[in-house]
Parts: structure tokens; sequence; C-alpha cells
């Protein structure tokens, strides 16, 4: 007489079939926004995620500002009345909210920046306390209102050259491809001069590719 064995799953197929999938990192931030960029009139909704992201609790904060961030990325447009939030969310003690403001700012500045210049007070008073990715964010608003208009150059010289003579190697390379490019003239060449003495301060690697996208040698000495 023969009996048919029964087939049973594991343990671990058991635990694994009852737990639900995950869902990838973002992808309710991103269905929100999607949601929001379909509707005729998206505006009053993404002033709300802009007021709770400075205004609400410290995870719906940044839920909203995950929400914008992917607005940012496909229509930047769309966040520009909401500078003044982001001026203010750049020196944030919530990490997301800062990255969502370094993300805005430098897209506004390109877009409007007569509007991002009403903020500079705030936004250069903001750079000492900010965090690398605030000052990063910074450093790129600067940058673009400089392109934008040489007329900012003068407001902007002093903050540009504190964090030129304050950055680190790798720092200072992705600065010095984003500002030096940006000023014109006697501003252009005072910052340059900057990143010029810094050179033999510097990790090598980093002094190299600064001093080719310059188009210098390195001193003798540094070698």
């Amino acid at each position: 007489m023969t009996t048919k064995k029964k087939t049973t799953k594991s343990s671990a197929d058991e635990s694994t079939a009852s737990k639900p999938a995950k869902k990838s990192g973002g992808g309710g931030a991103a269905a929100v926004a999607r949601k929001i960029l379909a509707d005729e009139t998206p505006q009053s909704k993404i002033a709300e995620h802009g007021e709770t992201m400075m205004e609400g609790p410290r995870t719906a904060a940044t839920q909203s500002a995950r929400v914008l961030s992917e607005i940012i990325a496909e229509k930047p447009e769309l966040v520009v009345p909401l500078v003044a939030k982001f001026a203010k969310g750049i020196s944030s003690s919530n990490k997301r909210v800062v990255q969502t403001s370094a993300e805005a700012l430098p897209a506004i500045a390109r877009i409007a920046p007569a509007r991002v210049a009403r903020q500079l007070d705030v936004l250069k008073s903001s750079f000492e306390e900010a965090n690398d990715v605030g000052r990063d964010g910074l450093v790129k608003t600067f940058a673009a209102l400089c392109t934008a208009s040489v007329a900012y150059q003068k407001r902007l010289e002093p903050v540009l050259t504190t964090a030129l003579n304050g950055a680190d190697g790798k720092t200072l390379l992705a600065w010095t491809q984003i500002v030096l490019p940006a000023l014109k003239g006697e501003p252009h060449a005072r910052a340059r001069a900057v990143v010029e003495g810094r050179l033999n301060l510097i990790p090598r690697a980093y002094a190299q590719q600064i001093a080719d996208f310059l188009g210098i040698k390195l001193r003798l000495r540094y070698r």
C-alpha cells in the first residue's frame, strides 16, 4: 500500500508569502506628486505641502518635502510661490526639508531670479548655520543669480568668497566649476585668486583637477 506524502511550505516560504511587497523609497511621494501635476489647478495642493513642510509635524513635513522634491524635478516653475519657505527651509533641522530647499532654490533662481533676490538677506545669513547640503544649495543659488545678472555679484561676492575659502578639496572642485563661470570682471578675478591660493592646501588629486579646469600648472613645490 502506497501513501502519498503531504507537501508543506517551509516556514520561510510562509513568512515570505505573508509579507506584503515593500514599496520602493519615495514611491508614495512620487504618486502624490503625479496626482497633483495631473490636476488642472495644482497650486492649492502645492501650497498646502509647502505649509506642511515648514509647519507640520516632523513626519508629515518630511513627506511633504519629498512630494515637493518630485514636483521640482518635473515642473520647478510651480514651486516659485514657495520661495520664502525654501529660503527658511535651507537651514532647517529637518534634513529632508533642507534637501528639498537646496533643490528648489537654484531652480527658482534660474526661472525667477528677482523672486529669490528678495530673500537674499535670509539666504546669506543662513550660509554659516546650514549643513553641507544646504550650503551646496546656497552656492548653486548664488551662482545662478550671478549668471542671471551681474548686478547680484557685488551683494554675493563676500559669501561666495567665504564658501570658496572654507571648502574642502572635493567641494572646492565642485564649487569652482559652478562659481567662476558665473562671475565676470573683477569679482571673477578675485574668486579665481582665492581658488588658486588654496591649491597647495588641498589634496593633490583635487588640486590637479582644479588646475586643469583653470588652465594652469601646479606649483613645482606642490608636486
